[in-house]
């Protein structure tokens, strides 16, 4: 079993490590952002806080929690250079006073995990699968928003899936019977599966546009 769960825990870091590395790589080519503002912001400040965290409580997962934070720092640089044409019209001119109040925001509701809960791992626990549900949402969103596959690829869409499935199956079963990460989990695995049809289908109408 602890093999088992170390395997799942490296599939979900490797797949993890992909989505961040690919959104900066598309988001620096295509000048666009690749994760939605919200799922950024609840997704760096998780990591800046369980990063900061493992200074007192050293963890190979701490230092993994600091490598994803510099990677969203990154894609944190694309939304900011790239992201005001996103934003309605009407709130272009107030793009940095909603983008900070965005992240703040994102910052206070990780913060209140952290120092409801009694644990940290279980405050990281609950918060992350939580954003995650959120996360595969705001996707969807971003893909009718923009009506086009830009700043999206299959390969985030699949290594997005797998980064959350894999430790849902490690926590949610092999680690211990846990209701609440296997819904949550379940939930994020539906979500994606979605996303990634619908970006399936959209990726294929562009490219038989193009042909045409």
């Amino acid at each position: 079993m602890e093999v088992l769960a170390m395997c799942l825990l490296v599939i979900s870091a490797v797949a993890w490590t992909i989505v961040y590395i690919e959104s900066i790589r598309v988001g620096f080519r295509d000048k666009t952002y690749c994760m939605p503002l919200w799922a950024l912001g609840l997704n760096i400040c998780w990591e800046v806080i369980y990063a900061c965290n493992g200074i007192a409580n050293p963890s190979v997962q701490a230092v993994a929690n600091a490598v994803w934070a510099v990677c969203d720092a990154l894609i944190v640089v694309t939304y900011f250079k790239f992201g005001k044409d996103k934003l309605p019209e009407k709130l272009r001119d107030k793009f940095i006073p909603y983008s900070v109040l965005a992240f703040a925001s994102c910052l206070v509701l990780q913060l209140s995990f952290f120092l409801y809960c009694e644990s940290y791992v279980e405050a990281a626990q609950f918060s992350a699968y939580a954003q995650n549900v959120a996360m595969s949402i705001l996707f969807i969103i971003m893909l009718y928003k923009r009506g086009s596959s830009e700043g999206q690829t299959m390969m985030i869409a699949v290594a997005k899936w797998i980064g959350t499935l894999a430790p849902t199956i490690q926590q949610g079963l092999v680690q211990g019977f846990n209701i609440y990460v296997l819904l949550t989990g379940l939930l994020c695995s539906v979500w994606d599966i979605i996303y990634i049809v619908l970006l399936k289908k959209q990726i294929g109408k562009e490219k038989s546009e193009v042909s045409v």
